[in-house]
């Protein structure tokens, strides 16, 4: 009996242990998948990105600054007397040549008193042959001959004087006669003198204040004529340079205020392009250099050269002043455009370069690359650089021919980045660990 209840205990026992070992499975089989699942190795992410071996070849620094464009020529021609408008010849738009007629203001004013004054240069003019050709040369003349006639009444005097002295010293004259000889050649000898001094005056003085009198009044009448005969010019607006008329405030009629521009005149056929450089971008430019100037609204840019470097620096902003000529006869371009321009510097014939967009720049400003190493992973090479021509840069040291530069997508990559080199990232792609340009 007791054996039978032993027996019966035992598999009672059993019984309620059974369903703690099956909680025990059912809870050991999501542990054991669980610890299965935890040995499986995570596939490693592979960045896309764009590489390429350097390249020797030429390559051309480019010194690009924003500039505006010129004339190669301006005037703004303002009169210099105030009147109204009589005429004008030429519209905006018109073509002009050095000296040609614009406009006229009135001047029936200016003209008489020009005309005036002509009269009076005339009348100067001959007054001055009057006193060259006949006035000096006459009173010359008569001072001659006074002298000559002097002369001869003296010598005559001087013979009596002599005869006299002679008879009276045979006494055959009285003392009296003597000295009535000798006072004739006392006055004859002082009229002598006084006629050759005369001459010498006419000769030395008169001549020369009377032929400057007359030369004084001559020139005081033609500057009078030519004054006056300069403002009936003044009213006669001409072109100082040939060109293109681009503006004409007035119309016919309207007054014209002395000092104030009335027409300007611009030469387009070549224009300038002007801007100012650093000095040290300026100094690598000489005149002659080739240069092109992007202008908006044409697809290509426009040929141009240097054609002038200021010696001197810009005291306000520290930088050299530089102008670009472009040829500009068919008229597309037009004075005050903002343009963009290029000017061709240093180049190197044989150069080893890589695009510019492969360099990366450390906050300390040090230069480096990324390269695929024979490992397809990404490592950093520090590199010397040297000139840019906007799209390659010159690398003068840091790299090899063989090195596999990282060109697109190295933006960011951290030291060791598995990659793969393939095409440019899509949007589709950029967030699937693609490299980034």
């Amino acid at each position: 009996m007791i054996s039978g209840m032993t027996t019966w205990n035992r598999a009672s026992k059993a019984l309620r242990l059974k369903p703690r070992w099956i909680m025990l499975g059912a809870m050991a089989l999501p542990l054991a998948l669980l610890l299965g699942c935890k040995k499986e190795v995570a596939p490693e992410t592979q960045v896309t990105v764009q590489a390429g071996h350097p390249e020797q070849g030429p390559i051309a620094e480019h010194i690009t600054a924003d500039a505006v464009l010129a004339p190669l020529a301006q005037a703004a021609i303002a009169p210099k007397i105030g009147a109204p408008v009589r005429k004008f010849y030429v519209q905006r738009g018109s073509r002009v040549k050095e000296g040609q007629l614009l406009a006229t203001l009135e001047n029936n004013d200016l003209a008489a008193a020009a005309m005036d004054n002509k009269g009076s240069y005339m009348a100067a003019e001959a007054a001055y042959a009057t006193t060259t050709k006949a006035q000096v040369p006459e009173d010359t003349l008569k001072a001659e001959s006074d002298v000559a006639q002097a002369k001869a009444n003296l010598d005559l005097n001087l013979s009596i004087e002599k005869n006299r002295k002679q008879l009276f010293a045979e006494g055959a004259i009285p003392g009296r006669d003597l000295d009535t000889a000798n006072a004739a050649l006392v006055q004859a000898q002082a009229a002598y003198d006084a006629a050759a001094k005369h001459l010498e005056s006419v000769r030395s003085v008169s001549r020369e204040a009377a032929l400057k009198a007359a030369q004084g009044q001559l020139t005081s009448a033609q500057g009078k004529y030519e004054g006056a005969q300069a403002a009936v010019n003044y009213s006669e607006i001409r072109s100082p340079i040939d060109g293109v008329v681009t503006d004409r405030p007035l119309f016919a009629g309207e007054t014209a205020a002395a000092g104030a521009p009335l027409i300007t005149v611009m030469e387009t056929s070549t224009l300038l392009a002007k801007t100012h450089i650093a000095q040290s971008l300026a100094q690598q430019m000489k005149v002659g250099d080739d240069a092109s100037v992007s202008v908006p609204g044409l697809a290509d840019p426009v040929a141009a050269e240097v054609s002038l470097i200021s010696p001197a620096l810009d005291p306000g902003s520290t930088t050299v002043e530089v102008w670009l000529k472009i040829d500009n006869k068919a008229g597309k371009l037009k004075v005050g455009t903002p343009v963009k321009v290029s000017v061709t510097g240093k180049t190197v014939a044989q150069a080893w370069k890589i695009p510019a967009a492969a360099i990366l720049t450390a906050e300390d400003g040090s230069k480096s690359v990324m390269v695929v190493g024979d490992d397809r992973t990404a490592h950093r090479k520090p590199v010397t650089l040297g000139i840019e021509d906007g799209e390659d840069v010159q690398v003068t040291g840091g790299l090899a021919p063989g090195d596999l530069v990282i060109t697109g997508g190295a933006y960011g990559m951290d030291e060791g980045t598995k990659v793969k080199v393939g095409p440019a990232a899509d949007d589709s792609s950029a967030g699937k660990g693609g490299g980034a340009d």
